[in-house]
């Protein structure tokens, strides 16, 4: 889990879920913010699913969790979030 894709962020598939349902609300264009509620609210779902995960971790795995978070710094997008 330390290596590959997985070593850059632990969330790395909830970033690319996310580019995804963002390029769906980028095809409407600029005319209308009512498809970018879509990429909104997939962005608050994924953060919030994000710190949950996290938590159930953190108590299922104990201190190598913490280890793995040590290793793994970033949640989404590697050197920066």
């Amino acid at each position: 889990m330390t290596s590959g894709w997985w070593g850059t962020a632990r969330k790395i598939n909830y970033t690319g879920d996310y580019i995804m349902g963002l390029s769906y609300s980028l095809l409407c264009g600029f005319d209308s913010i009512v498809p970018y509620y879509y990429a909104l609210y997939f962005l608050i779902l994924l953060v919030h699913r994000s710190i949950r995960d996290d938590e159930l971790c953190a108590e299922k795995y104990g201190d190598d969790w913490k280890e793995y978070k040590r290793i793994v710094p970033y949640r989404f997008i590697p050197g920066l979030v």
